[in-house]
C-alpha cells in the first residue's frame, strides 16, 4: 500500500515558486467562500511517520490560508476530564463549526496506533476500534463534515538517513524527539499495523491520502492541491444542504507529478527459448507437486489475473493450467454480468465461484473491473467504485482469514507491443476471434486505464493481499515469472504453522 509513497518525487524550484501564488490564491478563495456560506466544517486529520513533515506541512498551510479560520488541535495524554467521559468525548467537543476547518493531531487512529505498536491492545481490539472509526467517520460526513485524512510517509531508510544526518548536527538535533528514536526502532511493526488500518478505514466518503513526505516541497502541493480539489467540489455541490463530496479521481498516493508502479517496471526483461523450456517445466513440475501437498487440504488457493488486452494473461493461465490435472483446478472467466447478476450486489457473483478447501481456483479477470473498466467507461457512479476498493480489500481480507492462499497478477506491457500484438491477431486467422472493436476503442482510452491502475494498486496491493506486477512484453518471461510467484505463494502457505 506504500508502494508508490517510496518512489522518490519531488518538485524542482521552479515549479514550485510559479505554482504556489496561484495554489495560495485559490485556497484563500475556497476558504472565504467556505467561511461566507457556512454550509458545512471541514476535518482534516494527520497522521504518519515521524519525521515525514506533518507539522511542517501545517504550519506552511495556516501561513498560505487565513489562520483565524484554521483550529490545531493536539491530542496527547488524555486528562483527567477526558479520561472519565467515553473516549469519542475530547474529539467531538473539538470539532469545528460550519464554514471553519479543525485540524487534528494525536486523532483516534494515532491512539489506536501507538497502542497495537506497544501492544496494549490485541489484533481484534483494533479491528473493533477502527470499525467504530468508520462509524464516527459515516456519522460526520452524513452530518455534512468534509474529511480529508493524511498519511505522511517515509521509507525506513528515508527515516534512518533523515536521523543519521541530524544526530551529529549541534544546529539541528534538537528536531530529533524521543519519538523519532522509538519510532526508529518499531518501524516495521508501526507501518504494518498503519497498513491495516489504512486498508479498513479508507472510504469512499472519508478516503486516505498517502503523501511522500521526503521532498518538502512535493509534500507541500500535494496536500495544498488535494485541500482545493476537494473544497471546491463540496462548495460546487448543487443539492441543499451538501453531502461534500472528495473529488472522483482521487488517488490514493498524491498526484502531483506522479510516476506510476507501471512506469518503473523493466519491460526489456526476456528469457531466450533455452532457459525459458527448462524453467518452465522445473516451475510447473513444482506446481504439480505443490498442489498435492496434503498440507494444502484444508485450504483453498485463488490466483487472478488482470492485465493490459493482450498481456498474454490467456496463454500465463495456460501454462498453469498445463501441468494440472483437470479435476485440481477450475478457470472462471469474466465477462458482463447477467440479469441474474446484475440483480444481486456486485460481489455475490465472485463470492459464489470462491473455492473450497483444498480446491484451486482461477478468475480471468475478477472484481477488480469494478475499479477498471467499469470506473473508465462509466458503467458505474465514481461513488460506487471509489466505495469498491474498500469493499474489495474487506473481501480479499474475508478470503485470507478463511485460510485461502489469494495471489494477485497484473501483467503489464507498453503502448507498442500491444499494437503489435492487435495486428498479429488481425492478420492471423486462427486468432482474428481475440481482437475486437472493444479492444481498439479501450486502447485509445490508455492513459486512463493506466490512472486507473495506478489507483487500483496503491489502494489494494496490501500484506495480506499483494500485486505482482508482471513484465509481460516477453511472453517467455512473463510465464515463467508466474509460475514461479504463484510456487513460492504456495510453498510459504504450507510452511505457516
Amino acid at each position: 500500500m506504500f508502494e508508490s509513497a517510496e518512489i522518490g518525487h519531488a518538485v524542482d524550484k521552479a515549479t514550485y515558486d510559479a505554482e504556489v501564488p496561484a495554489l495560495r490564491e485559490a485556497l484563500l478563495q475556497a476558504q472565504y467562500r467556505l467561511r461566507s456560506e457556512a454550509r458545512f466544517p471541514v476535518l482534516i486529520l494527520i497522521n504518519g511517520i515521524e519525521g515525514a513533515g506533518k507539522g511542517e506541512t501545517i504550519k506552511l498551510l495556516s501561513e498560505w490560508m487565513d489562520p483565524r479560520l484554521i483550529r490545531v488541535e493536539s491530542f496527547d495524554t488524555p486528562s483527567d476530564e477526558e479520561l472519565a467521559h467515553p473516549a469519542a468525548w475530547r474529539y467531538w467537543r473539538r470539532l469545528p463549526p460550519k464554514g471553519t476547518t479543525g485540524i487534528f493531531f494525536g486523532n483516534w487512529y494515532s491512539k489506536m496506533l501507538q497502542d497495537r505498536v506497544n501492544k496494549r491492545i490485541k489484533g481484534a481490539d483494533l479491528a473493533l476500534q477502527t470499525l467504530k472509526a468508520q462509524r464516527l467517520e459515516r456519522m460526520l460526513c452524513d452530518e455534512g463534515v468534509l474529511i480529508f485524512k493524511f498519511w505522511f510517509h517515509l521509507s525506513k531508510a528515508q527515516m534512518k538517513a533523515r536521523l543519521d544526518s541530524l544526530k551529529n548536527d549541534p544546529l539541528h538535533s534538537w528536531r530529533i524527539s524521543p519519538l523519532d528514536w522509538q519510532q526508529s526502532k518499531t518501524y516495521d511493526r508501526f507501518v504494518r499495523y498503519a497498513e491495516t488500518i489504512l486498508r479498513r478505514s479508507s472510504r469512499d466518503f472519508a478516503p486516505w491520502y498517502i503523501i511522500e513526505g521526503a521532498d518538502e516541497r512535493y509534500r507541500s502541493l500535494a496536500v495544498g492541491r488535494i485541500l482545493l480539489r476537494g473544497l471546491q467540489a463540496a462548495l460546487d455541490a448543487t443539492e441543499q444542504p451538501p453531502a461534500p463530496a472528495q473529488p472522483h479521481t482521487a488517488p490514493l498516493v498524491a498526484d502531483i507529478e506522479r510516476l506510476s508502479l507501471l512506469d518503473s517496471l523493466d519491460l526489456t526483461q526476456k528469457l531466450d527459448k533455452d532457459s525459458y523450456q527448462h524453467q518452465l517445466i522445473e516451475e510447473q513440475a513444482r506446481l504439480s507437486r505443490l498442489l498435492r501437498d496434503r498440507r494444502l487440504r484444508k485450504r483453498g488457493v485463488l490466483a487472478l489475473f488482470e492485465g493490459h488486452d493482450a498481456a498474454g494473461k490467456g496463454s500465463a493461465i495456460r501454462r498453469i493450467t498445463g501441468a494440472l490435472d483437470p479435476r485440481l483446478y477450475r478457470t472462471i472467466q469474466i465477462a458482463a454480468p447477467t440479469e441474474e447478476e446484475r440483480a444481486q450486489p456486485w460481489l455475490w457473483r465472485f463470492w459464489r465461484n470462491v473455492p473450497e478447501r483444498g480446491k484451486f481456483t482461477i478468475f480471468d479477470r475478477s472484481w477488480y473491473g469494478r475499479v477498471l473498466v467499469e470506473r473508465v467507461e462509466g458503467f458505474c457512479s465514481p461513488a460506487d467504485w471509489l466505495r469498491a476498493y474498500s469493499e474489495i480489500n474487506d473481501f480479499e481480507e474475508h478470503l485470507t482469514d478463511a485460510g485461502i492462499v489469494l495471489v494477485k497478477f497484473w501483467l503489464s506491457i507498453d503502448k507498442q507491443t500491444q499494437l503489435k500484438r492487435f495486428k498479429e491477431r488481425e492478420d492471423t486467422p486462427f486468432k482474428r476471434f481475440k481482437i475486437t472493436e472493444e479492444d481498439w476503442r479501450n486502447r485509445e482510452r490508455w492513459d486512463d486505464y493506466a490512472s486507473a491502475v495506478a489507483d487500483m494498486v496503491d489502494r489494494t496491493s496490501t500484506e495480506i493481499a499483494p500485486w505482482t506486477l508482471v513484465e509481460a512484453n516477453d511472453k517467455r518471461f512473463a510465464r515463467v515469472k508466474v509460475l514461479r510467484t504463484l510456487n513460492e505463494a504456495l510453498e510459504a502457505a504450507i510452511a505457516e504453522k
